[in-house]
């Protein structure tokens, strides 16, 4: 049986790492699928176990080869998933999750279009404020060049099949695993009070 390709998005600030952090301890049989990027560490960050991190030449070949399934430039980093090691992990019937950006995501549709792709919500555009803050790793520019990107960001939550709204996290956690395991149609993206909320996110200053 071919395996499954979950794909998770959202704003910088919507606590994405975190929540999948959280889902992968709940169901170790995802496997979480390792990016390549040319960004430097942050704190804490080990090669090949949060990122493959490789410098722009390499990237760049990489792109020129053909070996990504999708890559994006996001801010002044190049990110990018192994087309073989995707392939390879649903041949062999695994569940696989990718935490990339909504670009990506839309490169991974068009290739392998029965991805399942999830987009988190943050509560409040004060909210992902806070969060970015509270990164001690991130400069002040680079906190409000992702604070004028957000809104960009949040428009694209409607190419997505399903969004959670992080604003309790044991509910966001919850509703991610309702997702993987094949019970996520109330959290389809399609549902009218997402529109109201997204709309309210969009407005918001």
């Amino acid at each position: 049986m071919r395996g499954n390709l979950y794909v998770v998005a959202a704003p910088s600030g919507a606590g994405k790492t975190s929540l999948v952090k959280a889902l992968m301890e709940r169901r170790p049989s995802i496997h979480f699928s390792v990016s390549y990027t040319t960004r430097e560490p942050r704190p804490g960050e080990i090669d090949g176990r949060d990122y493959h991190f490789v410098n722009q030449e390499r990237f760049q070949e990489m792109v020129e080869r053909g070996e990504f399934l999708e890559h994006a430039r996001v801010f002044d980093n190049c990110y990018g998933t192994g087309i073989d090691t995707v392939q390879t992990a649903l041949t062999q019937g695994e569940l696989l999750l990718l935490e990339i950006d909504w670009q990506g995501a839309r490169q991974v549709r068009a290739r392998l279009p029965e991805a399942r792709t999830i987009f988190i919500l943050p509560p409040s555009r004060h909210a992902l404020e806070e969060r970015l803050r509270a990164r001690s790793s991130d400069s002040e520019p680079v906190i409000e060049r992702r604070l004028r990107d957000a809104k960009q960001d949040l428009a694209h939550w409607t190419e997505f099949d399903y969004v959670v709204i992080n604003d309790r996290f044991e509910q966001a956690v919850a509703d991610l695993l309702a997702i993987v395991d094949d019970r996520g149609g109330a959290l389809s993206a399609a549902r009218p009070e997402v529109a109201r909320f997204a709309a309210e996110l969009l407005q918001a200053e």
